[in-house]
């Protein structure tokens, strides 16, 4: 879409297309605009050619024929078996008559088929597509895909007041053990609200109290939420708690076993089964309350009420222990 709006607003604006921006030299936008149509509805295609690729799907446009393979199913997560390029099928439509796809053509017309799928090799080199890499999980983890980290070394700590944290300049605790440790001053009104959350609503994990229990939630993608809520009630005052996850090992995404302590003592624990390969992308890690949405509904999209106050919540440990397997 970006390659059709960017040329539109520029023409409407009147404008140039940048040739350097801070010294740095612009490739020319791969679109054309289409204020040509504002006032012409019946206004010939000025771009003829388009083609398609997200996590292996593809896709080609051309004057009227479209071209389409299903590779993978985008929201299957975790470690997915999928064949060779290769091997996937194709449909053909004719969307100047069946601009809703029913009526797949590629038996019927081969011939057809086989020129866009031609097309879609050639418009992938010119747009820098190729190579197709299957490895979905292990490209979004930076430790696994060879790429520098913001992050070095295995420790992290953080204060209250804290916010707005990317997932990205966090240490990384995918597919591996590690342990969160919070130290905290719980007033007379009891524990009440987030204490740590890293992500939101389609991923994260967040240690927080509820009804003055020590409770943990990890959210897998959105489509499932586990939790682990300890026995004991926290006190008023100042109380360390901890939340251990035990990785089951074997690869990548795989569950564990988490914990929950109160000063060192076990008060909880359970089993997930599932975890996200890499991190939990632009959602922050925020402290004492949520910034974002929500990792989960056990408490309001801020964090909860009474929350932590930034003078109640003492410095944050995370840390990771062992390695990938």
């Amino acid at each position: 879409m970006s390659s059709i709006i960017a040329p539109t607003i520029l023409e409407l604006a009147g404008l140039p297309q940048p040739l350097m921006v801070n010294g740095v030299l612009q490739r020319p936008i791969e679109g054309v605009s289409m204020a040509y149509s504002f006032n012409n509805a019946t206004a010939a295609e000025h771009r003829e050619t388009q083609y398609f690729e997200m996590f292996g799907n593809r896709g080609i446009y051309h004057k009227g024929w479209t071209a389409v393979t299903k590779h993978r199913t985008p929201w299957e997560t975790g470690i997915v078996r999928t064949i060779a390029f290769n091997d996937d099928n194709w449909e053909l439509y004719d969307t100047s008559k069946d601009w809703s796809q029913t009526k797949d053509l590629s038996r019927e017309q081969p011939e057809m088929l086989h020129k866009l799928q031609q097309l879609w090799l050639i418009e992938a080199v010119k747009y820098n597509v190729l190579p197709l890499d299957d490895r979905f999980a292990e490209r979004g983890n930076s430790e696994i895909a060879g790429r520098p980290a913001l992050i070095s070394g295995n420790r992290q700590i953080v204060f209250g007041g804290l916010t707005r944290v990317p997932s990205l300049a966090m240490v990384n605790m995918s597919n591996k053990s590690y342990a969160v440790t919070a130290n905290i001053n719980v007033p007379k009104s009891g524990a009440e609200g987030v204490i740590a959350a890293v992500g939101g609503i389609t991923g994260g994990w967040s240690l927080y109290a509820k009804n003055g229990k020590p409770k943990y939630c990890y959210n897998f993608f959105g489509l499932k939420q586990t939790y682990i809520e300890g026995a004991s009630t926290i006190p008023p005052g100042q109380h360390q708690i901890r939340l251990e996850f035990a990785y089951d090992g074997g690869g990548i995404a795989k569950g564990g076993k988490g914990s929950l302590f109160v000063d060192g003592k076990k008060s909880g624990e359970g089993r997930i089964e599932q975890t996200e390969p890499f991190p939990f992308g632009e959602e922050s890690l925020d402290l004492g309350h949520e910034a974002g949405s929500p990792v989960t509904s056990d408490y309001p999209q801020n964090g909860g009420k009474p929350l932590f106050r930034t003078s109640e919540l003492g410095g944050v440990r995370r840390w990771r222990r062992g390695r990938r397997s």
